[in-house]
């Protein structure tokens, strides 16, 4: 199996797993609110046992989110930006957590900007903009991915996936989705999810059906995670893409 190896690309720590020594396709892939680069660094080795000689197409990059969470008493947890949970857990309750489609939480710019220029120096160690990017992310991660696809300072995207995310910066998202004509998406989430609700993931479904980008949803009954068939379903998209250059 592909070593995995810590470092820094600017601005950003990463983990980058190569499933082979001359990788064509960059797939970045941001982690969730609480967690940091390790949470997710696991998916190379599933995608790259289930790609088979596929594999060797593609270097697998997991950030590090850019703010610590220790103050917070989470030891090792980072964030993309700040949230205040409990006002979050409070929306859930409620019922009203429709109300924060339209926000853009204070930090995603900057956010934005940081995972913009690990993708532009991703792609400047390879082919330049000649190499196809796939990013996606989980969570808190998967919101970064979304705000990064549609409003960052990079190229559109070959691919996303976007694992139990939600929508936020409703009005500047709608406005730039038509630049994923072409960019396949994925998006999964747990009809039992109590942190970002269920309802909120099929607007976001919608808001991006109805920008005529192709979409492939996948509701599983679970809370909020990544399951099984979510890997293997990006798996295959992996694959797909690989044939395909």
């Amino acid at each position: 199996m592909p070593q995995a190896e810590r470092t820094h690309i600017e601005p950003l720590d990463c983990i980058v797993v190569d499933g082979g020594p001359d990788p064509k396709i960059a797939v970045i892939i941001c982690h969730g609110y609480g967690a940091s680069y390790d949470d997710l660094a696991p998916l190379a080795g599933e995608w790259i046992s289930m790609l088979g000689d596929a594999a060797g197409a593609f270097r697998f990059v997991f950030p590090d989110a850019p703010h610590s969470l220790a103050d917070l008493g989470m030891p090792g947890g980072r964030a993309w930006w700040p949230i205040n949970m409990t006002g979050l857990a409070a929306a859930v309750q409620a019922k009203r957590f429709d109300e924060l489609h339209d926000q853009t939480p204070p930090g995603i710019d900057d956010a934005r900007t940081a995972l913009c220029q690990v993708i532009a120096n991703v792609k400047s160690s390879m082919d330049g903009d000649n190499t196809p990017i796939v990013m996606g992310g989980f969570s808190q991660g998967a919101m970064l991915t979304m705000d990064a696809a549609v409003r960052g300072d990079v190229l559109p995207p070959a691919a996303m996936f976007l694992f139990s995310g939600t929508l936020v910066c409703q009005p500047q998202w709608k406005a730039g989705l038509p630049r994923l004509k072409h960019c396949q998406v994925f998006q999964s989430h747990g009809q039992i999810d109590p942190i970002l609700p269920f309802t909120s993931a099929e607007s976001l479904r919608d808001l991006i059906t109805d920008a005529d980008v192709p979409i492939k949803f996948h509701p599983f009954m679970g809370p909020h995670t990544i399951d099984g068939d979510s890997v293997a379903i990006t798996a295959t998209m992996l694959g797909d893409l690989a044939a395909d250059q």
